[in-house]
This record gives C-alpha cells, sequence and structure tokens, in this order.
C-alpha cells in the first residue's frame, strides 16, 4: 500500500465499516478455535495495528510490517510486539512458535504467496491455525486494488490449492461480504466501463454516522453464518481457516 495512505487509515479503521466489520466475522470466527489461554498470535502484515485488541483477546500478540510507518502507528498502540520485516524472506522473532497467525488481506499484496505460506507453516507449532482473508474474483478489480498494490484477486478453489501445497489442511473456506456484494459488484462493474478511472483511488473514506452503522450493521451481521458448517459460494473477500499438516 502507498505509505501516504498509512496516516488515513491510522485514522479511520476504529471506526470504519468495513474494518469494524472484518474484525468482528475474524474474531467470532477465531473464537471457535479453542486456543490455549496466552497463545501466541502472529500478525504479518499488521499496517497500523487495527486487530491488535480484537487479537489481544485470544492472546499474546506478535506483529511484522513491512512499511516503517505501518510499523510507527502499530508500535504507538502498545498492544502487541512490532518489528519490521519483509514477507517471506525476513520474518522476526525466530525464536517463538505460534499457535495462530492472522493475515487479512495481505497474500494479494505478495509476489511470493505461496513461498510466504511455506515460510509461515514452519513459524507454526505442529496443529497451529492460519487464517486469512484474501479480496475474491478477478472480475471485481478496481483502481482501489491498484493503489493498494494488490497482485491478484483469487477464487475459492485456487485458494484451497494454494494452501494445500504449502502443507496446510484446509478446515473451512468460504467467501465472505456477500450481502453486500450485489451492489459493491454492480459498481465495479459500472467503474470499470467509464471510459477513464482515477489512477489513486480508494476507498477510505469516512462515511455518515448513519450509513457507516447501517453498512457495519449488515456485513458484521455475517459472522453468525461463517466459521461453522455455512460456505457460502460468493461474495467480494474469501475467508480460509487451514491447520499445519502433521
Amino acid at each position: 500500500m502507498d505509505s501516504e495512505l498509512y496516516p488515513l487509515m491510522a485514522q479511520i479503521e476504529d471506526s470504519h465499516w468495513w474494518f469494524c466489520s472484518r474484525r468482528a466475522i475474524v474474531a467470532s470466527v477465531i473464537s471457535r478455535l479453542g486456543l490455549s489461554p496466552g497463545a501466541r498470535i502472529l500478525e504479518p502484515g499488521c499496517g497500523t495495528g487495527g486487530n491488535f485488541a480484537m487479537l489481544g483477546r485470544f492472546g499474546e500478540v506478535y506483529a511484522m510490517d513491512s512499511d516503517l510507518e505501518a510499523c510507527k502507528f502499530s508500535s504507538a498502540r502498545k498492544t502487541a510486539i512490532v518489528r519490521q520485516g519483509q514477507l517471506p524472506e525476513q520474518v522476526p522473532f525466530e525464536n517463538v512458535s505460534f499457535e495462530l497467525v492472522v493475515m487479512t488481506d495481505v497474500l494479494e499484496h505478495l509476489d511470493r504467496d505461496a513461498e510466504t505460506l511455506t515460510v509461515l507453516r514452519q513459524r507454526l507449532k505442529p496443529g497451529g491455525w492460519l487464517l486469512a482473508t484474501v479480496p475474491a474474483f478477478p472480475f471485481l478489480w478496481s483502481a482501489h486494488a491498484a493503489t493498494h498494490r494488490h497482485q491478484r484477486r483469487y477464487v475459492a478453489g485456487e485458494l484451497r490449492t494454494l494452501f494445500e501445497r504449502a502443507g496446510f489442511d484446509v478446515d473451512y473456506l468460504s467467501y465472505y461480504n456477500f450481502l453486500l456484494f450485489p451492489p459493491i459488484a454492480a459498481a465495479r462493474l459500472l467503474g470499470r466501463l467509464r471510459k477513464s478511472s482515477p489512477q489513486h483511488e480508494h476507498d477510505l473514506r469516512n462515511h455518515s454516522g448513519v450509513v457507516n452503522s447501517l453498512l457495519r450493521t449488515v456485513f458484521s451481521s455475517e459472522r453468525y453464518a461463517l466459521g461453522g458448517h455455512i460456505s457460502v459460494p460468493f461474495g467480494v473477500s474469501l475467508l480460509l481457516v487451514a491447520r499445519r499438516r502433521s
């Protein structure tokens, strides 16, 4: 992501409907994993640290990001141990084994996503978990993705294969952000039909209190359906939970 966007992200991600809803969904899924008390949790690609408080409910949080500006913002929260690093070749905390790795919209940024998963698998305890969210469906590509330096969007079968080849057993896989999928997909497709599109467009915008609350209520309600036995066949994003294969 462009470094100049980090101050804006730090300002809005604690209250913006999209970040809040994603955290609520991820927290609901983590609560089903049965982590041990004081579990060590790694968040690679932590950005400005918006997930730290949520992850801290489940264990001790370690975090890394490749961008120094992001590390400064996330370290200022003082709720995680933060180090600068680079996926896949420079993962800090060499002497720590983790019970859970959480990657929220990180894999799509990486040139070497497969190699990254292999490296992170080695940092997990036997039977440890990796939870990942990624953007779904290439046809939903937008100027926002380009601004955030995304490399790709995934489909479910491709994501499953990627994890299985890296030595994981996929426990749960579903699309999510499905309730808002029709209007978001329509907006993305209409945007692509425009003759010209801003080259540095992004979706990090504040909404009015009413709109933000409504979108948050709708999106976050998906946590009641996700993470169990229900797998949804469409959505703006994908959610995967995998376990390190013995």
